[in-house]
């Protein structure tokens, strides 16, 4: 029990397979694990038209803060899904975070250093609220069935897709999932009951949560010490949460008995040698974790889509786990959708794990190379590791070497298959490359203020800039798979960050990542742009 969260318990409803047992019903895609991730995957498969069957085997949210960072692009995406701003008005918005050497400040950053951005770079927020939003939208929506206390006791995988054995408290039955999402988790069950691999490192550290309820005049700022005073030769990390909660981060060592270290005799003492004798405060959860950098080869499996801590996991030292399983889905739900309407081949879902696995590929690069930083296993690294914290406070080169979690940001798929090169001759400047996730700006559509990436998602757009004469694009609504033209002013901030000039269009794809750019484009070549970013080329 905490003292600031009451958990939900969600009821278990008698599913109609338990009276039918000789009949194996059939469903569109099934998605296993609710948490983050999942109820992700299947609000947004359901928002799309899809029926969707959500299996949990528990019946609440999650126990303790666990996920606590979600990065601008994530609360982005949560937007599209229908709870973007619950996150945002229930957590702790921040943008700035600095860095301790000892009890010096040697380093600090924003992550939002421009104006006129929608959503903050990051929220604090703990997973139990996340989730609980989720499944409020996931249960509004009449198309998604969510079943709680429902065990995936074991699954078939074949060619038209997966049986899968389902255990509850008053009986057992059987389905079948033309497509099954994965996403039950870093221990996935279905992963080591298939026997599929996952490689990568476990990093020999513990750390210990704490998460701690108390009323203090600290900045909504991320602060992590390297060897403060109050808990020397390791490394410390505090974060403001929702409902006066503060999130603490020991590192404890690898010798460290972890039992012992959650006893609140063993946690009360560090937390008062470093908020002093006075502060009041009260433990309101404890946990000691360990952390790996690890993935799948592969997160396609046939008509098994692997997403989340199911198919890769970091540490959680820079908010990659949460915020990358979610961008999974951003990826994955559009591509299936595509694919079971039958408007694109199946080896559209081969670019899910081309672009996903890149994007896991960084984050496991950034995060093992903070965690190497952070928690050095040598003496020369240490050495290392305390000259750059030592000339930081004073040269600006070191202060690029510091490495306390380099935080979560969207891959730009530069190199992707589904992406249609610029064209020979047409120049750009700025960030909006092919492949690259849009920039949000402000924007006056049909004469009321907002957003521009309240105008894009679940379809392809072509934005088209300036009132200068541009063919006539209203056709390709009508094609297989339409697109929807947005008009916008040739000036302005959205005019800037995307280098427009008069007649400049961008296609951007159904999970908001520009697919191809043109100066002056013709309806033509966005039909080959369309067809090269679903595979129908």
């Amino acid at each position: 029990m905490l003292s600031t969260y009451t958990y939900p318990r969600y009821a278990f409803r008698r599913p109609a397979a338990l009276d039918t047992p000789d009949t194996v019903a059939r469903h569109p895609v099934v998605v296993v694990g609710a948490g983050p991730v999942g109820l992700s995957a299947a609000i947004d498969l359901a928002q799309q038209g899809l029926p969707v069957v959500l299996l949990d085997d528990d019946h609440t949210v999650s126990v303790g803060s666990r996920g606590l960072c979600y990065a601008k692009r994530t609360l982005e995406i949560l937007d599209r899904l229908g709870c973007g701003q619950a996150v945002v008005d229930k957590g702790v918005t921040w943008n700035v975070g600095r860095t301790f050497h000892r009890d010096a400040e040697v380093f600090h950053f924003n992550l939002l250093p421009e104006p006129n951005h929608r959503r903050p770079g990051m929220v604090n927020l703990q997973q139990y609220y996340l989730e609980e939003y989720l499944v409020r939208r996931a249960m509004a929506l009449p198309n998604l069935d969510l079943r709680w206390l429902s065990k995936v006791a074991r699954v078939t995988p074949q060619d038209d897709g997966a049986l899968i054995d389902v255990e509850t408290a008053e009986g057992a039955y059987r389905l079948h999932a033309d497509w099954l999402v994965v996403a039950d988790g870093a221990r996935s069950p279905i992963r080591r009951q298939l026997g599929l691999d996952i490689e990568g490192k476990v990093f020999q550290d513990r750390f210990l949560i704490a998460d701690v309820v108390m009323k203090a005049d600290f900045p909504a700022e991320r602060w992590f010490w390297f060897d403060p005073p109050f808990h020397p030769n390791q490394s410390v990390l505090l974060h403001r949460e929702a409902d006066n909660v503060w999130r603490i981060d020991f590192q404890l060592g690898w010798d460290a008995d972890p039992e012992h270290e959650k006893k609140p005799e063993q946690v009360i003492p560090r937390i008062r040698a470093m908020l002093g004798p006075d502060r009041e405060f009260s433990l309101e959860w404890v946990s000691v974790y360990t952390f790996q950098c690890r993935r799948m080869a592969d997160f396609r499996h046939g008509r098994l889509l692997f997403v989340g801590d199911a198919a890769h996991q970091v540490s959680p030292f820079g908010a990659r786990g949460a915020n990358s399983g979610i961008q999974d889905t951003d990826n994955l739900a559009w591509k299936l959708k595509l694919v079971i309407d039958g408007r694109a081949p199946a080896a559209l879902l081969d670019s899910y794990n081309t672009e996903r696995g890149e994007a896991a590929d960084e984050n496991l690069l950034n995060s093992t190379r903070s965690t190497d930083f952070m928690t050095p296993k040598s003496q020369a690294s240490r050495d290392f590791r305390d000259a750059v914290l030592t000339l930081a406070n004073d040269h600006a080169f070191a202060r690029a070497l510091v490495n306390s979690g380099r935080l979560s940001v969207p891959t730009h798929h530069r190199g992707s298959p589904l992406s249609t090169p610029d064209a020979e001759g047409e120049v750009f400047s700025g960030r909006m490359t092919p492949g690259a996730p849009m920039d949000d700006a402000p924007v006056a559509v049909d004469g009321r203020d907002g957003w521009l990436l309240e105008h894009t998602g679940n379809g392809f757009v072509l934005l088209v800039f300036g009132d200068a004469d541009t063919p006539a694009f209203a056709s390709l609504t009508g094609d297989a798979i339409p697109v929807r033209t947005l008009r916008l002013p040739a000036d302005g901030v959205a005019a800037q960050r995307y280098d427009a000039q008069p007649g400049t269009a961008y296609l951007i794809r159904p999970d908001q990542i520009v697919a191809a750019r043109w100066r002056q484009p013709e309806p033509d070549a966005v039909r080959a742009a369309v067809r090269r970013a679903t595979c129908n080329a």
